[in-house]
Formats: structure tokens, C-alpha cells, sequence
């Protein structure tokens, strides 16, 4: 049995999540990957403003493939979450909650998840033909001219995870 999130994720939602379980989730997330990562990690550290608040937030790791005419978004399956281990305690330090990927995390990003009560879910890999079909719009909001690692806004329905690392840092890795 699949469970249905509403997102923005709620702190008693979260809470109620364990390593395992499966989800659908609908609302919105941010994309980023490394650059996106990076360049808002330098403004944290330079004492900057971010270009949208990430309290509460949710960042899906992907880079789209291009966008055919009759889609939302071209193939938009999960990359490596372990490319942006070294900048997920900091940015979970200022709101960031959960992210989506695919395969295991630092034991950094394990106690950052634990510490701040976030969650990290599981994307399936091959799957961003599917992934597509759950993304209802997509805005750019920060870093468009990265392109394809702009920081984006999807707004998904039904779009399928597992929880990897539930908030007391039990993990589907261990």
C-alpha cells in the first residue's frame, strides 16, 4: 500500500514516515543538482540572500531531458544523491526538509536528516519517462542560465518514491 503526501511536507507527516515505506506525493518540489547546490551553499556561507526561501522545501535531484511539444517536461528521472552529500547539512541548516534521489547517503547527510527531522526519498532509476507523466508545471526561479541545472519549481501528482532515510536516520542503506 502506497501512502499519499500532500507536499509541502508536514512535520507530523514526516515523522510518521519509516525507512521503506512507499509514497505518492503531490504539491511542489525544487530541482537542483550540483551547480544549483554549490551557488546556494555560496550564498549561505557569504551571508546572502537565497533566491527563494527553503523552509520547508523539498529538492528533487534530476536534470531534464529536453521537453518534447505535447509535455510538461521531457524525461525527468532521479540523479546521484551522493554528488550533493557535502552540501545537504548546510542547507538543511536553513529549511531545506527532504530530498529525492536515487542511492545511499553520507553518514553526514544521515545525522543532518536525524538532527533537523527531514526525510530522503527514493527516486527510481530508468523510470523519468513515468517521472514526466507526474509533473503538472515546471518554472524556472533562479540560475536559468545553467539550463538543463537551473533551480526549478515542479509542481507533481501521484509522482512515486520509498522512503530511503526516515527521520530518526533509520535507513533502507544499512
Amino acid at each position: 500500500m502506497k501512502r499519499e503526501i500532500q507536499l509541502p511536507f508536514d512535520t507530523g507527516t514526516i515523522a510518521s514516515l519509516q525507512a521503506f515505506d512507499r509514497v505518492l506525493l503531490s504539491g511542489t518540489v525544487l530541482v537542483g543538482r550540483d551547480q544549483v547546490h554549490q551557488r546556494l551553499s555560496e550564498l549561505l556561507q557569504n551571508g546572502e540572500e537565497l533566491p527563494v526561501p527553503l523552509q520547508g522545501e523539498t529538492m528533487y535531484y534530476m536534470g531534464p531531458s529536453a521537453t518534447p511539444d505535447s509535455m510538461v517536461i521531457g524525461s525527468c528521472g532521479p540523479t546521484t544523491s551522493a554528488r550533493m552529500d557535502r552540501f545537504v547539512p548546510a542547507l538543511m541548516e536553513a529549511g531545506l526538509i527532504a530530498t529525492i534521489g536515487k542511492g545511499p547517503r553520507s553518514p553526514q547527510v544521515t545525522e543532518a536528516i536525524r538532527r533537523h527531522g527531514g526525510v530522503y526519498l527514493i527516486a527510481f532509476g530508468g523510470c523519468g519517462a513515468l517521472y514526466a507523466t507526474k509533473v503538472v508545471s515546471q518554472h524556472v526561479l533562479a540560475f536559468g542560465e545553467l539550463g538543463p541545472e537551473a533551480l526549478v519549481r515542479l509542481e507533481i501528482r501521484d509522482f512515486p518514491a520509498i522512503v530511503g532515510i526516515d527521520s530518526r536516520g533509520n535507513s533502507v542503506f544499512d
